[in-house]
């Protein structure tokens, strides 16, 4: 088995992003509205990214904010022809839904896909930003050159972030996909069936040897606590050996999808610059 290495499939997309902005650099908006841990890792690693490319990030801070609050700071947002990207970092406030106030983020702006009119723009076939995770598994697939086209696809998990948009991302490259969840019956039986298998289920290591087939390529988009306070994904990696390469956790899709955000900003902010 082989380890796909993601750091180097972000540097490859880091390549060219920070050539010059003759109109100004591209101006990342991030509304962070509760106080946790994994939220605050995340803003460091995009900010120390942009700062990599040129991109400016800047940071709303609305605390504690209830639903209309954070809509009308994104409506605000998105009017401002200042702000190129919008992105609402999770967790939100108790009772306040992602897809209830993403509605609010101009789709234009809209670089983690969090605008229910994106995902339903992908699954039409139109243009739209994907969630970041999401549109990193597809590049990471391209970058190993696995091939699709026909392919038996299994994606574990169906959320709007990753789930749902990886298996219609996966349809556009005309695999055969099946988007399976907790309550499938025989999963096991199911992923190893897959070409291609793609875990975002959030469950350690939820993904052992008799769920992948021989010569597989396995995406484990997991990120778990694990003993000690280290990260561990959904595949069981003892019991991987099996496939024919398989994403780390971490090194593998994180770093993957900070770039791929980063490259969806330069891609907005092109459509918004004069």
């Amino acid at each position: 088995m082989r380890l796909i290495d993601g750091k180097a499939i972000a540097a490859a997309i880091e390549v060219g992003l920070g050539d010059g902005w003759p109109a100004g650099p591209p101006v990342l908006a991030v509304l962070t509205s509760a106080e946790d841990e994994a939220s605050r890792w995340y803003l460091r690693s995009i900010q120390r990214a942009a700062g990599r490319v040129g991109i400016v990030v800047r940071v709303e801070t609305l605390e504690g904010a209830d639903g209309p609050a954070i809509a009308d700071r994104l409506d605000a947002l998105s009017a401002d022809p200042g702000v190129h990207a919008i992105i609402c970092e999770t967790p939100l406030p108790g009772g306040v839904a992602l897809a209830e106030v993403g509605a609010h983020i101009a789709p234009g702006k809209d670089v983690d896909g969090a605008n229910p009119v994106s995902l339903g723009r992908l699954a039409a076939g139109l243009p739209a930003f994907a969630p970041a995770t999401a549109a990193a598994v597809l590049e990471i697939l391209r970058s190993e050159k696995v091939p699709l086209e026909g392919a038996r696809a299994v994606v574990v998990g169906r959320s709007v972030v990753v789930g749902k948009p990886v298996a219609l991302l996966l349809l556009a490259e005309n695999a055969t996909v099946t988007l399976c969840h907790s309550r499938t019956i025989g999963l096991a039986d199911v992923c190893a069936q897959a070409d291609v298998l793609v875990v975002a289920a959030g469950r350690a290591g939820l993904i052992g040897a008799e769920y992948i087939k021989a010569g597989a390529v396995v995406i484990d988009v997991g990120t778990n606590p694990g003993p000690g306070g280290k990260l561990v994904g959904d595949v069981d990696m003892a019991g991987a050996s099996a496939a024919a390469a398989l994403t780390p956790v971490p090194g593998g899709v994180g770093q993957v999808t900070t770039m791929v955000l980063m490259r969806h900003v330069t891609q907005a902010a092109a459509r918004c610059l004069p």
